[in-house]
């Protein structure tokens, strides 16, 4: 099925959907969980994917250094996958990236064949002591964490 998919940067009335698709896969552990406040707060770190006003996915940005950034809280609908929409928002992620200057993205993932299939490419993740520093140290995954690290290096568009 082709759906009109909208990628624009996520509003405030986004956030509770934002934090259901989230939360949807986090109670698995497939992701972090995330609160509605917490999405409020960073409601511009968002952007999402929009089928006819409702919000089917979700990605947020998360800048380290003038060079560095991540990718963080990809999450499509179960309903809506398969059809490239993580794809977008990960373009559209980048974009803005490119835009603002940054050189590399990174991101932890469970699904590295996915960002493989972008371009990224599987590194060590203490390549990325900001990102241990300011969050890992504070996550439930601390001792036990099976997500892969990916790297991108951003060419200008």
């Amino acid at each position: 099925m082709h759906y009109d998919v909208k990628i624009r940067n996520a509003k405030l009335i986004d956030a509770t959907k934002i934090a259901e698709i989230i939360n949807y896969y986090a109670k698995d552990g497939i992701m972090l969980p995330r609160t509605e406040n917490y999405i409020i707060e960073r409601i511009r770190d968002f952007i999402v994917a929009d089928i006819d006003n409702n919000v089917v996915g979700c990605c947020a940005l998360a800048f380290f250094t003038l060079k560095l950034a991540e990718i963080r809280s990809l999450a499509v609908l179960k309903e809506y996958q398969g059809q490239g929409i993580g794809k977008m928002l990960v373009m559209k992620a980048e974009e803005i990236l490119i835009e603002e200057g940054v050189k590399n993205v990174f991101a932890l993932t469970l699904n590295p064949d996915f960002f493989i299939s972008l371009g990224y490419k599987i590194v060590e993740k203490t390549n990325f002591p900001q990102k241990i520093w300011k969050d890992c140290l504070s996550c439930y995954k601390i001792m036990k964490c099976d997500e892969v690290a990916v790297e991108k290096e951003l060419n200008k568009i």
